[in-house]
């Protein structure tokens, strides 16, 4: 739900994180972007990663995520830092665990700022921040008979 503010660069006066969540269901890239709708906003970054067909030069059969139960914590957790270091006016990100196939949608994140370059700046942190800190793993089964754990 939009909003707007008696001041200019007021700050939102509710939780700019407006949905974090780890799903076993398909993801939505329109509820992600209709979470960050924001009337203060000038600017909203969308990051959409999907499940590729191939990975360090090997065919990918077949991938799925796991989640730590610590996970949707640690979202939470990586979600505050980036609205803390940026002016976040809204905020979504969801991830998916389960068996994936090519092509469908692993994560979206989206941010809203006053701003695009802010804009930019915050959607890559969360969803760098997001790969590196939040305990999601990815394990892939190649055509050639192997597979891996990535992020364990």
């Amino acid at each position: 739900m939009a909003r707007t503010y008696d001041h200019p660069g007021e700050a939102p006066a509710l939780d700019p994180i407006r949905l974090l969540a780890i799903r076993d269901t398909p993801l939505s890239v329109d509820e992600v972007f209709a979470a960050v709708g924001e009337d203060s906003a000038g600017g909203i970054a969308l990051f959409v990663g999907t499940v590729r067909n191939h990975d360090g030069g090997t065919d990918v059969d077949a991938l799925g995520y796991s989640a730590h139960p610590t996970a949707d914590a640690e979202l939470r957790r990586v979600a505050e830092k980036v609205a803390a270091d940026f002016p976040v006016r809204a905020m979504a990100a969801v991830h998916r665990v389960g068996d994936l196939a090519v092509g469908d949608l692993a994560v979206v994140v989206a941010v809203a700022c006053p701003h695009r370059a802010e804009a930019f700046a915050a959607c890559r942190r969360l969803i760098d921040d997001l790969k590196a800190e939040v305990p999601i793993w990815k394990h892939q089964q190649f055509a050639d008979g192997t597979e891996e754990w990535v992020g364990a």
